[in-house]
């Protein structure tokens, strides 16, 4: 199937909507001001030569009264910014938020998400017929399920219902790409998950098994999600191989770690170079790639974008198919927990999260990486 994105590098706004360990209910596209700033946004990155976006959808806003019910004053003004500046958006439908006293293990949930799916859809055709839409139904399958399910830090604050929470994502993901594909058979859908990799001591190796073993579950847990859309693990959830479309890859500098020991990025012995991750996953799906989230703090960014980017060419020389990186997140946004002015990605905010501007270092490192990406086939 073919595909087009308007640029290879893209920008992500975070745009989180989970209910905290504490019961506060995250907003940061309200918190960064970007809800109402968006076309200000988009057309700073398209100085920067980013014409695509990862955004979202605020379900818990959307359909905030009775079930089905839906108020789209919270999105209507990011999808028309989206229009009028002519940038390519790719939306998320559910980052992690729900509307208030859903159950998220309950049938309704499912098809709740199924008609609100089906209903942006209609919306975003209705407003902009022309381009293929491009939706991520639910974002991090299998981080939402251990970070809700396992270690209740996010909504629904469980423990030990990881895996059933996974299932009951993978069901409503599912539930969403055939209602989306009713709408319009064109759209095209991002599935992204965190890619890791986890090792033994090496003073374990031959002492304690088990943690071999442990490590190399842990490692594989992340293919989970994806296994279940595509119907290879679990097929009663009603996974199949059309719907497992673009592999969406979030890659931080913390993705790799030692069982029980200090993270592994690049320069430690231990560390796995992410164009091997990347080459092993395209081998396992033969799906395209996206780099669905990447990115480092000021200080980090410049030369986190250039290993990503090198990392990326060298996978597609050896024949996966890398269809683009997203700097994630692209703007400034405060911390989950406490709030902090996380200071991130090409455009840099103001203590009042009203001045925008581009950082001109990593801008700069953004067009060189562009113009060697170009180059390499």
């Amino acid at each position: 199937m073919p595909h087009s994105f308007a640029s290879f590098f893209m920008g992500g706004f975070e745009c989180a909507t989970h209910k905290r360990r504490d019961g506060l209910q995250i907003d940061v596209l309200a918190s960064t001001g970007h809800a109402t700033h968006a076309a200000r946004d988009y057309t700073l990155l398209a100085e920067a030569g980013v014409k695509t976006v990862r955004d979202g959808l605020r379900w818990h806003l959307i359909e905030a009264g009775a079930p089905g019910q839906y108020d789209w004053s919270s999105f209507l003004p990011m999808l028309d910014a989206s229009i009028a500046t002519g940038t390519q958006v790719l939306w998320d439908l559910c980052h992690w938020g729900l509307p208030h006293g859903l159950d998220i293990f309950s049938d309704d949930f499912v098809t709740r998400f199924e008609a609100f799916a089906a209903a942006a859809a209609r919306l975003i055709q209705d407003r902009n017929p022309t381009p293929i839409p491009h939706y991520c139904p639910i974002n991090e399958i299998s981080f939402w399920a251990w970070v809700g399910g396992d270690v209740k830090a996010f909504a629904p604050h469980q423990e030990g219902r990881g895996p059933e929470l996974k299932r009951q994502l993978v069901r409503a993901s599912l539930a969403a790409i055939r209602a989306v594909r009713g709408v319009d058979p064109r759209a095209r859908f991002l599935q992204p998950e965190p890619i890791i990799d986890i090792v033994p001591e090496w003073n374990d190796v031959e002492k304690y098994p088990h943690i071999v073993e442990q490590s190399r579950n842990h490692t594989a847990s992340q293919y989970e999600a994806w296994d279940m859309l595509a119907g290879r693990r679990e097929p009663e959830l009603g996974g199949s191989a059309e719907m497992l479309d673009y592999i969406g890859v979030n890659y931080y500098w913390n993705n790799q770690w030692v069982h029980g020991g200090d993270r592994k990025p690049p320069g430690h012995p231990d560390h796995k170079p992410l164009h091997r991750m990347l080459v092993e996953l395209w081998e396992r799906y033969r799906r395209p790639i996206l780099i669905t989230e990447t990115g480092a703090e000021m200080g980090a960014d410049v030369g986190w974008l250039g290993y990503v980017a090198a990392e990326v060419r060298q996978a597609r020389r050896e024949g996966a198919e890398m269809v683009g990186v997203c700097l994630y997140p692209v703007m400034d946004y405060p911390g989950w927990d406490d709030d902090r002015h996380c200071r991130c990605g090409l455009i840099g905010v103001d203590e009042d999260w009203d001045v925008r501007s581009l950082r001109a270092d990593l801008v700069e490192e953004l067009r060189l990486q562009a113009r060697i990406t170009e180059n390499v086939t």
